[in-house]
């Protein structure tokens, strides 16, 4: 009898030891996976470049001010392909979303058929040109199914990076830290079985592939660049948001080698081979003359250091216009309230966040946030929502303009977001100091004033037309989410 009890007791403490080993161990995963040093020229800042010339294009999807009639208009998709026919030396392309699924009975231009058919053209005509066109797990739903619009490129010769984000910090630590010790192991890869909740027409995916999709962190980037060019976009190009709202930046000139780096380190870490060395063709400008702007290229966690840094410049007389997919960063939030209680006059025109890809969504954390930020301020944030249908605001743009000086802009791939600003997802995002007077400043002055007075259509509504009365209950949800890292956001 001693001697059963004695076993029994010798399990017992096996089995307690051997359970507080594990939780040691997987304490010890999230705080190396969420503190581990980034790859080489991961959250990058680029020396100030002046240039003469940005182009700002933009996508619009509005509804007449009858509200019985929805438009497109669309110049970010066709500049992309004109960057892509032009090109003489290299194309490198980087896209978070890169497909064609959808769910049942919904149609949608065919935009990622287009691109990839043009590349493969490209690339028939000029088959010593480097192309290179990398991408997020994703578009393969993780591994589980090959996308076909890939496959084609990569037989035509064109080099398809699917982007290795496992170097990345770890955004959902709790349950990352469980995925890496269990789960990695075992790859993505093999015939899917459980629906696709993305797309119900795409590929079924394997349960391996679920469950890393539940890391949720991603190469989010959006850029087009040649020898010539870069275009930096807040779109993808991707038929299920073809029809999303969208802005992009273009510049030329020795910045592109900075642009071609950060490319370079994503290469690096993801097995994709070498770039192609950028030849300037043309130098730095000194020119002071009225359109002279100053330029910076930024990922990552310097796109952070960049947004605070310019709303915590903010003086009374000055002025913060946003339009915004996601907002959400605590930081952020409070850097707006103390601007605006510094007497900046702000404007926010935030996408509703009702839906995605078509499917409903519950308004976070856009509603909740639009809520705390105008009971904060007493109603001196100014809030509206973007007009969408189906569609989504997805714009990513900040500007700021001075009473005194240059005016800023900022736009990009990055959401204002931890999981955008905090090292965890890539970013990219173009920085502009342009002069008051200067054609850009007037072109976004221009789209800002046209979205918030609703100039020719009805582009914005009130803040009150998205009142929710159980914004507690949504903002309860969206402080969990935020604080345990399991959001889409």
């Amino acid at each position: 009898m001693d001697k059963q009890k004695t076993k029994s007791d010798q399990k017992s403490r096996i089995v307690k030891i051997s359970i507080l080993l594990l939780i040691l161990w997987l304490i010890a995963v999230m705080i190396y996976q969420t503190h581990k040093p980034l790859p080489p020229l991961v959250s990058y800042e680029s020396r100030e470049y002046s240039t003469n010339e940005i182009n700002f294009w933009t996508d619009l999807t509005y509804r007449s001010k009858d509200g019985n009639t929805t438009q497109h208009e669309g110049q970010i998709l066709n500049r992309m392909f004109k960057i892509i026919d032009n090109a003489q030396q290299f194309i490198v392309i980087d896209l978070f979303l890169f497909n064609d699924y959808k769910h049942k009975g919904q149609r949608f231009p065919e935009v990622s058929a287009r691109m990839a058919d043009l590349l493969i053209a490209k690339k028939k005509a000029h088959p010593d040109m480097p192309i290179f066109f990398i991408t997020d797990e994703v578009n393969t739903n993780y591994n589980s199914s090959p996308n076909p619009l890939l496959e084609n490129m990569k037989r035509a010769g064109i080099q398809v990076v699917l982007t290795d984000v496992d170097p990345l910090r770890d955004s959902t630590p709790v349950y990352s830290a469980v995925w890496r010790t269990f789960f990695q192991w075992f790859g993505q890869q093999g015939t899917g079985w459980i629906p696709n909740l993305m797309a119900s027409d795409g590929p079924d995916v394997t349960a391996r592939s679920y469950l890393k999709l539940l890391n949720v962190k991603a190469n989010h980037r959006k850029l087009v660049a040649s020898e010539q060019t870069a275009l930096i976009s807040t779109g993808n190009v991707h038929d299920a948001s073809a029809y999303h709202s969208n802005v992009a930046l273009e510049v030329k000139g020795p910045i592109i080698g900075d642009i071609l780096q950060t490319e370079q380190a994503v290469l690096d870490f993801s097995g994709g081979g070498k770039l192609p060395a950028y030849n300037p063709q043309t130098k730095a400008s000194t020119s002071s003359g009225q359109d002279s702007y100053r330029i910076k290229y930024l990922t990552e966690g310097k796109v952070y250091s960049s947004v605070l840094d310019g709303i915590g410049q903010t003086r009374k007389g000055d002025s913060i216009h946003m339009g915004m997919f996601y907002l959400a960063d605590r930081k952020v939030l409070n850097s707006l309230l103390d601007a605006s209680a510094r007497g900046v006059s702000i404007q926010l025109l935030l996408d509703p966040n009702q839906n995605a890809f078509g499917q409903e969504k519950k308004g976070i954390p856009n509603r909740p946030v639009a809520q705390e930020l105008s009971q904060k301020s007493k109603g001196t944030i100014q809030i509206r929502w973007y007009n969408t249908t189906h569609e989504q605001y997805h714009t990513k743009m900040i500007y700021i303009a001075k009473a005194q000086g240059d005016h800023i802009i900022l736009a990009g791939s990055t959401n204002l977001t931890p999981r955008n600003l905090d090292d965890l997802n890539l970013e990219n995002e173009l920085w502009v100091a342009a002069p008051a007077d200067s054609k850009l400043t007037r072109q976004v002055t221009a789209y800002f004033d046209k979205l918030w007075n609703n100039q020719g259509a009805a582009y914005s509504l009130d803040l009150a037309a998205y009142e929710d009365h159980s914004t507690f209950w949504k903002d309860i949800l969206y402080r969990l989410q935020d604080i345990l890292g399991f959001t889409t956001f």
